[in-house]
């Protein structure tokens, strides 16, 4: 699970081998862990994250979203 980002105490990673979903993002923190769609971004999926740290971490996906699908920052 290659970490390609940190921000803010949550590493954004990858995981190996999910060829037939579309491009995503693992963010993980402490106890919590989600999944965000990078185009369009959305959430997908989240276990212990409430809701106000979805809110926080949204717009960090959003703001990334190029790097974290491989293109220029």
């Amino acid at each position: 699970m290659p970490t390609v980002l940190r921000l803010d105490g949550f590493r954004f990673f990858f995981v190996s081998n999910e060829r037939n979903e579309p491009a995503h993002v693992h963010v993980t923190k402490a106890d919590g862990i989600a999944k965000f769609w990078l185009d369009p971004v959305g959430l997908v999926s989240s276990d212990g994250f409430s809701p106000p740290t979805l809110h926080n971490v949204l717009p960090m996906v959003r703001e990334k979203s190029k790097v974290l699908s491989g293109g220029p920052e």
